[in-house]
């Protein structure tokens, strides 16, 4: 396995933007179903519960429950990323809106760590999303 050379991690940068903006835009739609399609079939999705949500049908549940809470207009910023040819890892920092408990606008935000698999086209799948 080669390593990307540190003028190709700009390109790194670039590729995880470009992820990070499709998650963005499926997820602030409420598309559960677009969000599950950013991951590998055997993906793990690792939140602040402790739960392990496994595969693309479990994540869209997970997702669609976000979304009947009231979640949306969220960002992914990047921090750091990098890796090869087959896998990229990136962190992030996260914001969301969502509803209090007595249904006003309440932000939420935290770190993300993800690790994506390269597919065969050259896009990149999430094999492992955690987050707080």
């Amino acid at each position: 396995m080669t390593n990307l050379a540190s003028s190709t991690n700009s390109d790194v940068r670039a590729e995880v933007t470009g992820a990070y903006a499709a998650w963005d835009t499926a997820f602030n739609k409420a598309d559960a179903k677009g969000v599950a399609t950013a991951y590998v079939s055997n993906a793990k999705v690792l939140p602040p519960t402790h739960q392990v949500i496994s595969g693309p049908e479990e994540i869209e549940k997970f997702f669609a429950g976000l979304f009947s809470g009231g979640f949306t207009d969220h960002k992914l910023t990047i921090i750091d990323a990098g890796g090869d040819e087959k896998v990229v890892y990136s962190t992030a920092k996260w914001t969301a809106n969502g509803k209090g408990p007595d249904g006003s606008r309440q932000s939420a935000g935290g770190i993300a760590t993800h690790v994506f698999e390269r597919q065969a086209d050259g896009s990149l799948k999430l094999r492992l999303h955690t987050f707080n």
